[in-house]
């Protein structure tokens, strides 16, 4: 695997070389990137010496000012050619900038034009680790499926004792390559997933729809793509935007949910129905704004199509995920949804309560399985969620990895 490591400004840039020699043995090409004040620490040339190759400090050309139109779109030819972007240390400035897309040098400017995993391993001051700006910044690249390895705490190079401390190089390693494993797992194969809510027009102005916001599917989708697979998102109304590399397939209502779905289903590998499809719809459509002073007493309602179920019918060897929102009896009404809809796997979010479920950044859930397993996922973010699905999914299909 060829893998660039990112080395920004710190007194435990010395152990990148480390790392560096240590993914090496692992018989992975290394690529070096240091910031401006990496140099402070450690000079390029232990890098070049390490590596066998150059070690990239400027953004365009050399310091002495020479530019080229190579040396201009270098950051998009690195990214095309490695699998990995490790970065260690990970300085609170450099976080900073990786989670607000701010690209000023190379290091940042490649970590925009990156497709792959990117491992983060920080090495900072405990009381920067620990700053609320930092711990935004770190949820934020969290949500974004980048990879974190916490730091460790001891003795500080400020005197300090607490969390801050670089990883060991072996773990770093053993995150990196799990990293890796997982970004190929899903290659060849394709996810069709749903999300967002749905609308059902009542009329012209008004619509019977939910709370979903679509950040569940688009977690799923987001790492679905990161783990290699090709992605089909059939996407209600939302305000987020679609995770980049997704084939997107905008509906509206229930029942164009379900056309745009069993239209792609011959396609899908894997199944998530992570959308919350509205349970009923209006049985008349008005063609005209209802008057206030016209409003019917009663409104007749009736149930709108039963994806999931339908689709269960039809899966064959395709492996279906369901989702179902409670605010009680988690379990029992996963399990039933399991066998009613003839799913592999059921996702219950626990909604309701403050800070998860519908549009939130979190959720709560438990995973039922076919085999009769069920998985209690704490609160979380909605991205860690989506990883643990994955995972859970990869374990239950060993005959197609």
């Amino acid at each position: 695997m060829r893998i660039v490591v990112g080395v920004s400004g710190g007194i435990a840039a010395y152990k990148a070389a480390e790392l560096v020699r240590a993914l090496q043995e692992r018989a992975h090409t290394v690529e070096v990137i240091m910031t401006a004040h990496a140099q402070e620490f450690v000079r390029p040339l232990t890098f070049a010496a390490l590596t066998g190759h150059k070690v990239i400090t400027e953004m365009f050309g050399s310091s002495s000012g020479e530019a080229t139109l190579e040396s201009a779109i270098e950051h998009i030819a690195l990214a095309q050619r490695c699998e990995a972007l490790v970065v260690a240390p990970a300085s609170a400035n450099v976080l900073a900038k990786f989670a607000h897309g701010i690209a000023d040098d190379f290091l940042t400017t490649l970590y925009l034009a990156y497709a792959v995993t990117v491992g983060v391993p920080q090495a900072m001051n405990s009381n920067m680790w620990t700053n609320l700006a930092t711990q935004a910044n770190l949820e934020t690249l969290r949500r974004r499926g980048v990879g974190v390895v916490e730091p460790g705490e001891g003795y500080l190079a400020c005197g300090m004792t607490g969390p801050g401390r670089m990883n060991a190089v072996e773990e770093i390693v053993a995150a990196v390559e799990q990293a890796l494993m997982r970004s190929h797992e899903l290659e060849g194969r394709t996810v069709l997933l749903t999300a967002g809510p749905t609308r059902e027009p009542l009329d012209p102005v008004r619509y019977l729809s939910n709370r979903s916001s679509g950040r569940m599917g688009f977690a799923l989708a987001a790492e679905a793509l990161a783990r290699g697979a090709r992605v089909i998102l059939v996407c209600g109304p939302t305000a987020l935007e679609p995770p980049a590399g997704a084939e997107l397939v905008r509906v509206e209502t229930a029942a164009e949910m379900r056309d745009a779905v069993l239209a792609r289903l011959a396609e899908a590998n894997v199944i998530i129905k992570a959308a919350a499809v509205a349970d009923f719809r209006p049985a008349r459509q008005q063609g005209q704004k209802i008057k206030k002073s016209a409003a019917p007493a009663a409104l007749e309602l009736e149930p709108t199509p039963d994806i999931l179920a339908e689709i269960g019918k039809r899966k064959g060897e395709r492996f279906l995920v369901g989702f179902v929102a409670e605010t009680e009896n988690l379990a029992e009404e996963a399990v039933r949804k399991l066998k009613a809809k003839n799913c592999d796997m059921v996702v219950a979010n626990r909604v309701g309560e403050p800070g998860t479920g519908f549009d939130a950044a979190d959720n709560e859930a438990l995973l039922v399985t076919a085999a009769g397993e069920t998985t209690h996922f704490p609160r979380g973010s909605k991205r860690e969620l989506a990883a643990h699905i994955f995972d859970r999914i990869h374990q239950l299909q060993p005959a197609r990895r």
